[in-house]
Formats: structure tokens, sequence, C-alpha cells
């Protein structure tokens, strides 16, 4: 997308255009011909399924006032006790975001919200419902606008956790023996891995937030070190690989 094309976009839209940009994203925002302010609408003006858009509900946590974005499937309900379970850790609840309160907090109107390029630091999770599909759909910051992408690009994007919030979950528990054996190779490889080598992210694709220990199922690490990934240095990386190998070492043994 030339720098002329992305002038021509609404504001919003070319604050996502240029977060994708500079990340490298194969699929920039298209407009459609007509509003797709609901999922139905979405998913009827791309002829795809109902559950393969990605729809952005954003709650307010009363303790401190921080939006909380859950990003879920079109044709899911969103559980809003199992969301206070993983992020109201004080006992305080989650409050409903009205629409100058969604705006403020993450730049873009509500019919419009990305669940990336936002205006502010907010809690973000991922619905586990959204690996089903090869490729989803999202907001892009406009009614008309979407931009196509994977679960799994939009957690490299993000550091958001993928967390069971459903009122039906649909994704079956992991196979805990088997990630242990691939956290523990992880680990493994990680220690015996030169100084100044790329180091993998600990994510596998199927995994969400235990409610009592606070850890992923599927990496063992909390959401603040799932968030931190992505800003962490090769040393930060290394540390908490080495946190997440004395987790399994744990677990392993219980």
């Amino acid at each position: 997308m030339c720098g002329s094309e992305l002038q021509a976009l609404p504001g919003g839209v070319q604050r996502v255009a240029a977060f994708l940009q500079e990340r490298g994203h194969a699929h920039l925002p298209v407009m459609l011909d007509g509003a797709a302010r609901t999922a139905q609408q979405a998913a009827d003006a791309l002829g795809v399924e109902l559950g393969q858009i990605a729809k952005s509900i954003v709650f307010r946590r009363k303790a401190d006032g921080v939006a909380v974005m859950v990003v879920t499937s079109g044709d899911q309900r969103v559980d809003e006790r199992k969301v206070e379970a993983l992020v109201c850790l004080d006992g305080k609840r989650l409050g409903r975001a009205d629409a100058e309160f969604v705006k403020a907090q993450t730049g873009f109107s509500i019919g419009g919200v990305s669940p990336v390029a936002h205006a502010t630091q907010l809690v973000l999770l991922i619905d586990q419902s959204l690996l089903r599909f090869d490729e989803i759909w999202a907001a892009a910051g406009h009614p008309n606008a979407v931009f196509r992408l994977t679960a799994v690009e939009l957690v490299g994007f993000s550091g958001a956790p993928i967390v069971d919030t459903a009122v039906v979950p649909i994704l079956a528990s992991v196979d805990n023996a088997r990630v242990i054996e691939q956290m523990t190779a992880g680990a493994l490889a990680v220690q015996r891995s030169p100084e100044g080598g790329s180091i993998a992210s600990p994510c596998i694709s199927v995994c969400r937030i235990q409610a009592d220990t606070g850890l992923c199922e599927g990496c063992f690490r909390t959401i603040s070190e799932i968030t931190a990934w992505s800003r962490a240095n090769e040393s930060e990386k290394r540390q908490i690989w080495g946190v997440i190998a004395q987790r399994v070492m744990q677990q392993s043994c219980a």
C-alpha cells in the first residue's frame, strides 16, 4: 500500500495499516462496500463462516479503570465470569464499557474496533475458538474496514494469551503429557543455543490460562510473562524459559 493510498483511508484504518506494515504483515486492511458493524454483516460481506470473524468485546476493570478486550469468534458468547477470573485477581469485578470509554481506550468507535493498534495499553485476551480456522478476519478501525490474519499471528502481534472465555468451550483440553514434553524440549534447546541466537517463543497453538494457578496450560507462563515476551531482549527471554523449565519440572513431578 503506497503513501497516497494510505492517506486516503479513514484515520483509524490508517493506524491499523501502519501497525501491520511495520510488522511486515502480508494482508493490509480492505474497505468493504457496506458497513460490517456486526460479525454477521462482516461474514456475509466476505462470504466466510461467522466464526471466522474476530469480534472484539471490551470491558472496564472496576479496580483500576483499565480496558479489558476479549477477541473471540463471531459465533461465540463471552462468559464474563471467566474473564473476571483471569484479569480481576483482587476480587473486583468487570463493568460494561460504553461507547465513550471504548473510543477513549482503543481509539476506535464501536463497530470498527480493531484487535491491534490501540490508543492505550489494555489487557487483551484471545479466545481459543479462533484456532478452529486457518484464517480469520478482524475489524480494521472502521465499520467498513477489515483485515485478514490467523489467531497465531494475532498472538504474535500482541503477546496476548489464548484462553477459554466462551460460555460453551469448543476446544477440548490440551494433552498435558505432550505439552510437558514439548516445553521440556524447548527449554533444553534454549539452554544449548549459543548467545546471540534467536530465542523461540514458548507459545503453542492450543493453550489457555488456568484460573486457579494463573498459568497457561500450553506454555506455563503467566499473562504478564506472555505480554512481556514481545518486548523482552534475549537475556530476558532466556530467563523466562528458565522459569518455564522449573514449572514444567514441578508439574511432571506432581
